[in-house]
């Protein structure tokens, strides 16, 4: 058997759906890599398996508008479970369109999540020991913007 042939194909397992409570985006302005925006998270909902938690407000989607198809994305935030604790989430985005659908979006406008590429790697850090495994695996995610939340939706890379 050969090195390659030992590696394990990686499997994605549910971890988590999100639904984040966004504000209205205060435009920044043109830098040298793009459009600079921040949109506030001001609350939200989380689910996983035998858990939920909030999204705490006071977060921030730290967004660059690089052309007229793609933005970068870089959302952080923290949640609380319902036991208390408290993870902290760095979520890095992108998300793309077609030129049309792309000027809806950064207008607030409802669009065909079928026609956004929304892809994301979120990280996780937190002191509590019940969930200390999640700063110690990768995560997938994928997402939907709706005009008021980002609807996203997390698997463990196993």
């Amino acid at each position: 058997m050969s090195d390659f042939e030992a590696i394990a194909t990686p499997s994605l397992e549910h971890f988590a759906d999100l639904r984040v409570e966004v504000g209205q985006p205060q435009v920044l302005g043109q830098g040298p890599g793009g459009l600079r925006r921040v949109v506030p998270i001001t609350g939200g909902q989380a689910r996983g398996h035998g858990w939920t938690a909030r999204v705490l407000p006071g977060g921030s989607d730290f967004q660059l508008i690089v052309g007229e198809t793609l933005s970068v994305l870089d959302a952080r935030y923290g949640l609380e479970t319902d036991a208390g604790d408290l993870v902290y989430v760095q979520n890095h985005a992108i998300r793309s369109a077609s030129r049309e659908t792309m000027a809806r979006l950064l207008r607030g406008e409802p669009v065909d999540p079928a026609q956004v590429y929304f892809r994301c790697t979120p990280h996780f850090e937190t002191a509590s020991p019940a969930l200390a495994w999640i700063a110690e695996r990768l995560f997938l995610g994928a997402g939907v913007r709706r005009p008021a939340e980002v609807v996203m939706r997390f698997w463990a890379v196993n």
